[in-house]
C-alpha cells in the first residue's frame, strides 16, 4: 500500500507559466499553452494539483517567475501535497537549480516533461537512441547544479567536511567527459541508422514507389488516418505523442499506383531545439517524401496556430518545397459554418471514414506519373524488346501465340517508345494540330 501511495504522490504536480512583454510571443505561457502542459502532464502519467500563470515585464534573472510568485508556488505545492512543479517556459540551468532549492520540490520545465514522455513512448532502437541523445544534450549544461552542494561545501572558508575536499569539481569534469563521450557515440549510432535508412530509400526510389509523409500537430489524428487508409493497427489514442517511431505502410491507390505512407512524430509548440535535432533521422523522411499530408485538427479552436507551428518545423527541416495536401481531420466535430475546402484541401473524418475517398483521389492525382497498365503484341523478330520490358518495366503476364503478348505496367517514356506495339490500355495523346 505504501508503494502505490508514494507513486500517487510522485505524480502530483503544480503547473506554472510566465507571460512577459520582453519574451517573444511564442515563448510566453498562455491559457492555451497551460492547457497543453496539463495534457502533457496527463500523458506522462501525472495529475495537475494547481495552475499558476504569472505576468511580468521581464523574467526574473534568478528565479524566472519572481520572488512573490515563487513564495506563492511554494505555499500551493505544500498545501496540495505536490512534490513537483512544472514550468511551461524554458528555464536556464541556474534558474532550475534556484527554483528547486527555493520550492523544496523537483522543478522541471516543458522540455524536460516532453523528454520524459518521449522516453516512455519510444519503442524502436532508433527511437530510443534519439531520446537518449536528447536527454544527454539536455543534461550536460545542468550538471553543475547536481554537484553544486559539493562545490558550496568546499568553498565555505576552507573548513570542509571529510571527503568533500576537491572531488566535487573533479567528479563534475569526469561526468561531463562521460556524457560528451556518450553523445558522440549516440550520434555515430544514429548516423548508422541514417545510412541504413538511406539504402532502403535508394531501393524504394529504384522501384519508383512514391512516398507520402503524414505530418501534423500532436493528437491531430495522424495514426487514425493511417489506420483508416491502410487497415493498419497502429495504436491510435486520444493522447499526446502517442506515435514516436516512424511507421510506414503500403497503400494501393489504383492498379498502377502504389504509395508508401509514413506516419511521423507529432509536432508541438515550444518543442525543444535539441529534440528536433535528435529526431532529424525520423523527420528526414519529410525531405524525401513526394507529397506531405498535413493533418489539421479542424475541431480545435487553435488549429491555425497549430498549423503554423507545423509549417515552421517543415521549413526548418528543409521540406517547404514538397507538394502537400492539407487534410482537415475531425470534420464531424467542426463547429464553423463552412468546412475548409479548395484545391489541395480535403475535409474528412478519419474516425468515421467521411471524405476519405476524396483524399485518395487527390493523392492519386498528385502522384499520377502517367504510368499505365497496357497489353502489347510484339513480333518474334523483335525479341530484344521483350528482354528490355523485363528489365525496365513491371511485366505481369507473357503469352506466346502468333506474337508475344505481354501485359506490363509502363512509364510514359516506355509507352512512347513502344506505342506501335500497344493494343490496349493506352492511347497516344493527340498533338494539338490533330484535335
Amino acid at each position: 500500500m505504501q508503494d502505490s501511495h508514494t507513486e500517487e504522490r510522485q505524480n502530483l504536480a503544480v503547473l506554472a507559466g510566465l507571460s512577459a512583454h520582453s519574451l517573444p510571443r511564442e515563448e510566453c505561457a498562455t491559457e492555451e499553452t497551460m492547457e497543453e502542459l496539463e495534457a502533457l502532464l496527463e500523458t506522462a502519467g501525472g495529475t495537475c494539483a494547481g495552475v499558476v500563470l504569472q505576468s511580468r515585464d521581464t523574467p526574473d534573472p534568478r528565479t524566472f517567475l519572481g520572488e512573490g510568485k515563487t513564495a506563492e508556488l511554494k505555499e500551493l505545492a505544500h498545501h496540495t501535497g505536490a512534490d513537483m512543479v512544472i514550468v511551461d517556459n524554458a528555464l536556464s540551468p541556474s534558474q532550475q537549480r534556484v527554483l528547486t532549492e527555493e520550492l523544496g520540490v523537483q522543478v522541471l520545465d516543458r522540455s524536460a516533461l516532453i523528454l520524459d514522455i518521449f522516453a516512455q513512448r519510444a519503442r524502436t532502437r532508433e527511437g530510443r537512441l534519439q531520446v537518449e541523445l536528447a536527454q544527454y544534450q539536455y543534461l550536460l549544461p545542468r550538471l553543475t547544479g547536481m554537484w553544486g552542494h559539493l562545490v558550496r561545501q568546499t568553498a565555505s572558508g576552507g573548513k570542509s567536511p571529510i571527503g568533500t575536499r576537491g572531488p566535487g569539481e573533479t567528479q563534475l569534469e569526469t561526468d561531463r567527459r562521460h556524457i560528451r563521450r556518450k553523445i558522440s557515440k549516440l550520434k555515430e549510432e544514429l548516423e548508422e541508422v541514417r545510412r541504413v535508412r538511406s539504402t532502403q530509400r535508394q531501393r524504394r526510389e529504384k522501384n519508383e514507389i512514391p512516398v507520402a509523409a503524414i505530418v501534423g500537430y500532436t493528437n491531430a489524428g495522424k495514426s487514425t488516418l493511417l489506420n483508416r487508409l491502410t487497415g493498419a493497427d497502429i495504436p491510435a489514442n486520444d493522447r499526446l505523442f502517442d506515435t514516436l517511431d516512424t511507421t510506414t505502410r503500403t497503400l494501393e491507390l489504383s492498379d498502377t499506383c502504389t504509395v508508401l505512407l509514413s506516419d511521423t512524430v507529432g509536432f508541438i509548440r515550444k518543442l525543444p531545439h535539441h529534440l528536433v535535432e535528435a529526431f532529424k533521422a525520423t523527420l528526414e523522411e519529410l525531405t524525401y517524401a513526394d507529397v506531405l499530408l498535413h493533418v489539421i485538427d479542424a475541431s480545435n479552436p487553435q488549429w491555425r496556430e497549430q498549423a503554423q507551428v507545423v509549417e515552421e518545423l517543415i521549413t526548418a527541416l528543409g521540406a517547404a518545397g514538397t507538394p502537400r495536401i492539407d487534410v482537415f481531420n475531425k470534420c464531424d466535430l467542426y463547429t464553423g459554418d463552412i468546412l475548409p475546402h479548395g484545391d489541395g484541401i480535403v475535409s474528412l473524418s478519419a474516425k468515421t471514414g467521411r471524405g476519405v475517398e476524396e483524399l485518395l483521389q487527390k493523392l492519386e492525382d498528385r502522384l499520377d506519373t502517367g504510368t499505365r497498365r497496357v497489353v502489347l503484341r510484339i513480333p518474334y523478330d523483335q525479341g530484344g524488346l521483350v528482354d528490355r520490358l523485363h528489365r525496365e518495366a513491371k511485366v505481369e503476364r507473357v503469352d506466346y501465340g502468333d506474337a508475344v503478348e505481354i501485359e506490363a505496367v509502363c512509364t510514359p517514356v516506355q509507352l512512347g517508345r513502344l506505342k506501335e506495339y500497344i493494343v490496349s490500355g493506352w492511347t497516344p495523346p493527340k498533338e494539338f494540330w490533330e484535335e
